[in-house]
């Protein structure tokens, strides 16, 4: 009887028990970890953004310096109650953010809450788009480019993946709009959906601010076709970012599971590469993607403000740069505090779906 028969045998069923219920207890606790680290996050990424904001002064001395005589502005910081202390005024912004109250804008006086609500959906979906560019051209570019590993269109498309992220995406969005706007005129120029399909959207009872499901929900094929045609040079300037990303990840590890001693054994038995790489190799390569997208989506969130006022896109981006140009540091602080905290969030979920894909991360 050979070792391992020995350390089996006496293991037994009964050692199995114990050992599945660790790695349930394992799980479990990777979860709470994970789900407490969301708190420290959030408090420290809104800590950091508030008193980077009060870097410059109170938002009302930021926002109405030079326009007020020091009166007048002495009598509005005292009604907002920027004339207390640094650390009181923390401590409350801490109290308010608790029950989700951002405050109200300096510029239009509309609570932050409202101005989140209002733009937030045309971010997120332009993100959710932008993520379909980057897995539809991403993974089958990294599988052709691990297919011809070291041949011309390897070079090619590693080249393509630097180019990708590299560029601006300014750049990208005003070289889109020229091609395929202005010399083919196959696409819309800017905006979320033409005039007439805006005024269709508008007039819906229960609008969700997603053009794409209220054009569903319009009922009329044109208005789905138009906001689905606006759609699409944005998402291709923001997703190709990401692409070039997932593209040398998907690359990277095909490589590497196709040096493995399973791929080895199969391919001495006459499997065919283009099989090795769709059957073997193809669902490992995957896992670093779900482990770094909850990055990718702060990337997205980040790149969505020069895309967004690039092609006129009225989400988040849009109105931080309206914020950041009228100097409303009120507004400001809470939309970014709003994508810190989406952003912690979808890393808690990306952390899930990685540890039910690849149990390994859960140890």
């Amino acid at each position: 009887m050979s070792t391992v028969d020995t350390i089996s045998t006496a293991e037994g069923p009964a050692s199995g028990r114990p050992r599945t219920k660790s790695q349930g207890g394992g799980f479990a606790r990777y979860l709470l970890v994970r789900f407490l680290l969301i708190f420290p996050t959030i408090f420290i990424l809104v800590t950091l953004v508030f008193f980077l904001m009060r870097t410059t002064g109170d938002p009302i001395t930021a926002a109405q310096g030079g326009r007020l005589s020091p009166e007048a502005l002495a009598e509005l910081r005292a009604a907002a109650g920027y004339d207390r202390p640094i650390l009181i005024q923390y401590l409350e912004y801490l109290s308010r953010i608790a029950v989700f109250d951002f405050g109200s804008t300096l510029t239009t006086n509309r609570p932050v809450v409202e101005v989140l609500m209002t733009y937030g959906p045309a971010t997120f979906e332009l993100v959710f788009y932008s993520l379909i560019v980057a897995f539809s051209v991403g993974i089958p570019l990294g599988l052709a480019a691990a297919y011809y590993r070291d041949k011309a269109p390897d070079a090619f498309f590693r080249v393509l993946a630097i180019f990708w992220y590299a560029v601006p995406i300014f750049f990208a969005g005003l070289l889109l709009k020229l091609v395929f706007a202005v010399w083919l005129k196959w696409l819309p120029v800017a905006g979320r959906a033409s005039v007439g399909a805006e005024l269709q959207l508008q007039t819906l009872p229960n609008k969700t601010g997603f053009y794409t499901i209220d054009a569903i929900m319009t009922g009329n094929p044109a208005v789905l076709g138009d906001v689905l045609a606006h759609v699409v040079l944005p998402a291709i300037a923001l997703g190709l970012l990401t692409a070039g990303i997932f593209l040398r990840l998907v690359r990277t590890n095909v490589i590497g599971t196709l040096s493995t001693d399973y791929v080895d054994a199969a391919r001495s038995r006459g499997v065919a590469e283009s099989r090795l790489l769709r059957k073997h190799a193809y669902r490992p390569a995957l896992i670093p993607i779900i482990t770094v997208i909850g990055l990718q989506i702060a990337l997205l969130l980040a790149g969505a403000v020069l895309t967004e006022t690039t092609f006129e896109w009225k989400g988040l981006g849009f109105a931080l740069a309206e914020f950041l140009e009228s100097r409303d540091f009120v507004a400001v602080q809470g939309i970014v505090v709003l994508l810190a905290i989406i952003v912690a969030l979808t890393n808690f979920v990306v952390d899930i779906i990685a540890a039910f894909i690849d149990p390994r991360v859960r140890f």
